[in-house]
């Protein structure tokens, strides 16, 4: 059994390390991947190992890198692109949703589109403007496109390795202040569904439920509510789009209370969704409203206020208290 501790940047790494060696029509390409190693290092060692031809370092046109990958995949490649930073992803935005997301049904299921989009997502690094944003929603709403978001080492190594076998398109967003946060890995385990939530943590009394970065927020809030005899139960979303909305209903017949974070503005997020197809199936079920805990409907803030803008500790607890006095 082949178990590391690794950080999520490296079981990244290590992903698609194994993706490359397992497949010669898979590619990296992106602005700096190669010999650069990434702006995060997260492709550290790729291009001198597997070459220019396979880990490509781009122009920065990120409407260029996208529509390249596009062109590759319809020729029988596997391009795993990166996009540096979320707020740069707009360039490509047309691309993404008007052709990549639109091909297979366009082509009546015979041509397939098999590109991964890596996004570097997410606050908390102190960074400048269109460095720190969670564009999540914007991706979800497009029919064609599969997105998905580890919290975890073990998850970033094996969702990156599902996303690039799958032949649909999948936005694959990796929380950025997360890289770091190390966590066990089996290369030799047999991974979940990729578009299935995982239980973080067990409990009876409200659902939290959250994906990403904000996954280890709520299993903090959990471990402090504990102390004070609550029990929080904490769903890992992982797939954004599809959603799993039954792991969510099941939980919440079970703990009749909901409560969903996510960095990105709660105004039209995904936490609405999620909210209100909860609120559909199991309003016999729910004690309390649905409650979301999630940014501002304003622009990133500058980084010395990104600690009052991102949900934290505190606004989680606030709505679980909240909640549980219904």
């Amino acid at each position: 059994m082949a178990v590391q501790k690794l950080p999520i940047a490296k079981a990244i790494n290590e992903s698609l390390r194994t993706a490359l060696d397992n497949d010669p029509k898979v590619l990296v390409m992106g602005e700096d991947v190669g010999k650069l190693g990434g702006v995060f290092r997260v492709t550290d060692g790729l291009q001198k190992d597997f070459g220019e031809d396979r880990v490509i370092d781009t122009p920065l046109a990120e409407s260029g890198i996208v529509g390249t990958a596009i062109g590759l995949a319809l020729r029988g490649y596997r391009p795993v692109v990166e996009i540096q930073f979320d707020g740069f992803v707009f360039p490509a935005y047309d691309q993404i949703v008007t052709q990549l997301a639109k091909m297979h049904a366009r082509a009546l299921g015979k041509v397939k589109v098999p590109v991964v989009v890596r996004i570097p997502y997410g606050g908390g690094i102190g960074a400048v403007e269109h460095h720190s944003e969670s564009p999540e929603a914007l991706f979800a709403h497009v029919a064609g496109l599969k997105v998905v978001t580890p919290s975890n080492s073990s998850d970033a190594y094996w969702m990156l390795q599902q996303a690039i076998q799958s032949d649909d398109p999948v936005i694959f967003f990796e929380p950025k202040r997360r890289y770091w946060d190390k966590g066990e890995v089996d290369t030799d385990a047999v991974p979940g569904d990729l578009h299935k939530a995982v239980v973080a943590k067990e409990g009876t009394d409200l659902t939290l439920v959250a994906y990403g970065p904000m996954v280890k927020v709520c299993l903090e809030a959990a471990a402090a509510a504990q102390e004070e005899g609550k029990s929080l139960e904490v769903l890992d979303l992982r797939s954004i789009s599809p959603m799993d909305f039954d792991a969510v209903q099941k939980s919440v017949e079970k703990t009749r209370r909901l409560v969903v974070v996510h960095e990105a503005p709660v105004f039209l997020g995904s936490g609405a969704e999620l909210a209100a197809r909860i609120t559909e199936r199991c309003f016999y079920h729910l004690e309390a409203p649905v409650l979301r805990v999630g940014g501002y409907h304003a622009p990133y803030p500058p980084a010395r206020l990104e600690d009052e803008y991102l949900p934290g500790l505190d606004r989680v607890l606030d709505a679980v208290d909240r909640s549980l006095a219904y």
